[in-house]
């Protein structure tokens, strides 16, 4: 076999040379330029003696060599010597164009490469205390300006932001979203949630919580939700086996199978919290459908803006649960957590606390919160009225359908009488949903569970359902089988409610009472001011409201399981119920301090605030809705109003 030709074998070995990367290159370009000044430098040198120079001596022609090469206006140098010289100055001027401009070529690309590795974020996150979010999704800026006002008071808090994604989307998307951060600092960097690696990179070993977000929205195929909870538990792993042997970090991750919760908290026991947010909002817009008013209530429970839940100690001396009511200047117990980790939602109020019991107790702000060592205001004492809801058999348009909807039928049923019905309205059903509502008509006997093939979307279908006959409308989305944006969705939703208001009007029109409840979900915070002029008794912001619970949690890991508690069907729930349930004559004028000592006479409720109907309609009075407010303060309640509680049972 002949040998290859010089020139090729010489290809071979710079290109070998060269792929060795950037350095390689910039040595050959040194060399290139240190052989130019030895080549022309000797050139010049040999002239030299063959044509004496004399106005420049030996080393002086070295000289001038180098600043020819570097600035081929030097080449001036040579105005007065023979011809030959001004030849050597014209080839060390175009040598040193070619060469240094390749230097200048490769510094600025080097440089430009820095500089896009450097907004990439590759560096070490050097912080301690911080909170991590893994994942990326439309909730990541909802949760951020939570935590951003959970840590208002903090002179200087840190968030860190791991997905996979690039790090200047990121950063430009929550620019434009979370302009004011208050004392909370933002940290971006592009990653795989569950590598090693990349938690090394962000530090999760000093981390105070990690949020872990799913990596599909709840109407993805079961086969993609199934990927996400195996990307959340490995994610799990990585955490913990990044924490060290005992990690302090608590970890707050969706998983959507229960079977994949289990093993999520199975491996972390204590520190690990896996929920199913679509449950939970599907549990509380069970709730919100029954009581006008308590999608408000939530918002702000859960929300760091306005009233929260706090868990708080302090020397009860002897003090009784009921006593402990009026003992807040600003703050309304709801239930005590034992020092065995045990949690009482509205205990019984002689219940005697006792040393390591903590209250869970509703306020504006923790660092108000003192336990005074007499009652703050001593409340009037009002007879007991005797008036009750009583479970009655109910009816429940579901107009679409979601992942929410088996949990929303199944809530549904536990609070209604036996012989109630839900009517699942879907144009065009998929088998799918066919099955499941075939399925839950069997599993829960004590309703009927119908599926009807009408379009919600369409005015006269919509008609012909006759809706204002239902006690209850829940709109969902309109097309399950297929993956919509959110705004497409809330378009839906939005469509579907405007003829629900044109129906209500024809009703009202024609002298007929209704009763009926509208709700729906939004999916986009940014349609909020839409969805509350289509007439609409409540609604809740999905992303907004998970965003919130992750927060909380993320804070305090305690209150998953308060949260659990309040949302199921089972044990105390939040209500508003109507004011002439607790008085026999309105209008009434009463201190708030009153309205709790009321509520208490019936089977313990506890009071948290109240709900002005007049005002159901301005969002500037946070829709008639006031928390937890000053024990002295008065208020005039009239028929329509009514009393936020945490009861169990809606009589």
């Amino acid at each position: 076999m002949s040998q290859p030709p010089l020139s090729v074998r010489l290809r071979y070995r710079v290109d070998n040379f060269l792929a060795k990367g950037s350095g390689s290159l910039f040595l050959a370009l040194v060399v290139a330029f240190a052989g130019s000044i030895a080549v022309i430098a000797v050139l010049r040198l040999l002239l030299y003696v063959i044509w004496p120079d004399t106005s420049n001596g030996l080393v002086r022609q070295i000289w001038i060599v180098f600043l020819q090469l570097t600035d081929p206006g030097n080449m001036s140098q040579d105005n007065t010597t023979p011809i030959v010289f001004k030849l050597t100055a014209i080839l060390a001027g175009f040598a040193g164009v070619g060469i240094f401009s390749a230097l200048i070529a490769f510094i600025t690309t080097a440089l430009d490469q820095m500089i896009g590795e450097l907004r990439k974020g590759r560096s070490q996150v050097l912080e301690s205390g911080h909170t991590l979010i893994l994942g990326w999704s439309s909730r990541v800026p909802e949760i951020l300006r939570e935590l951003i006002l959970a840590n208002e008071s903090e002179p200087d808090a840190v968030v860190v932001v791991l997905a996979e994604r690039e790090k200047e989307d990121m950063d430009e998307e929550l620019r434009t979203r979370l302009p004011n951060r208050m004392t909370t600092r933002i940290v971006t960097r592009s990653g795989s949630p569950s590598s090693m690696r990349s938690l090394e990179q962000v530090s999760a070993h000093t981390a105070a919580s990690a949020i872990i977000l799913a990596g599909c929205n709840p109407s993805a195929p079961q086969e993609d939700r199934q990927a996400s909870d195996a990307r959340a538990i490995k994610a799990v792993l990585a955490l913990l086996a990044s924490a060290g042997p005992d990690p302090e970090i608590d970890v707050i991750a969706e998983v959507y199978d229960p079977r994949n919760r289990m093993v999520a908290e199975e491996v972390g026991p204590g520190r690990v919290s896996a929920i199913d947010t679509e449950e939970i909002l599907a549990k509380i817009m069970v709730q919100t459908s029954r009581t006008s008013g308590l999608a408000i209530v939530y918002s702000e429970l859960l929300s760091f803006d306005g009233s929260e839940i706090y868990f708080f100690d302090a020397p009860w001396k002897g003090a009784t649960f009921g006593e402990a009511q009026y003992r807040f200047k600003d703050g309304v117990p709801i239930g005590i957590y034992t020092e065995s980790g045990h949690i009482t939602i509205r205990p019984d109020p002689d219940r005697r606390l006792e040393s390591g019991d903590e209250l869970i107790i509703a306020a504006t702000d923790d660092s108000a919160l003192a336990f005074s060592k007499s009652p703050v205001a001593k409340p009037t004492e009002f007879p007991l009225v005797r008036v009750r809801g009583k479970q009655r058999v109910e009816r429940m348009l579901l107009l679409g359908w979601s992942p929410k909807a088996p949990t929303i039928i199944s809530e549904f049923a536990g609070y209604v009488q036996e012989g109630s019905s839900v009517d699942v309205v879907l144009h065009s059903p998929p088998d799918f949903v066919r099955e499941k509502v075939e399925a839950l008509d069997l599993e829960i006997p004590s309703i009927t569970v119908s599926l009807l093939d009408k379009q919600p979307l369409d005015a006269s279908d919509l008609d012909d359902l006759n809706p204002f006959a239902y006690d209850h409308v829940m709109v969902l989305r309109q097309n399950p089988a297929v993956e919509h944006t959110p705004d497409r969705i809330d378009a839906d939703s939005i469509v579907v409610l405007l003829h629900l208001r044109k129906l209500g009007d024809k009703v009202r029109r024609a002298s007929l009472t209704t009763n009926t409840k509208i709700i729906t979900e939004v999916m986009d915070s940014a349609n909020q001011e839409l969805i509350n002029t289509a007439g609409v008794d409540d609604f809740l912001i999905s992303d907004s409201l998970v965003s919130m619970i992750l927060a909380q949690i993320s804070q305090e890991p305690r209150l998953r399981h308060v949260y659990e508690d309040l949302f199921r069907e089972d044990g105390s729930e939040m209500y508003v119920k109507p004011v002439h349930y607790y008085f026999d004559e309105l209008p009434v004028t009463v201190r708030f301090a009153d309205l709790m000592a009321v509520a208490q006479q019936r089977e313990g409720e506890i009071c948290l605030g109240y709900k002005i109907h007049m005002k159901r309609d301005d969002p500037d009075q946070n829709y008639g809705v006031v928390l937890v407010p000053s024990k002295k303060k008065k208020i005039t309640l009239q028929e329509g109003d009514g009393l936020v509680v945490v009861a169990e049972g809606e009589g």
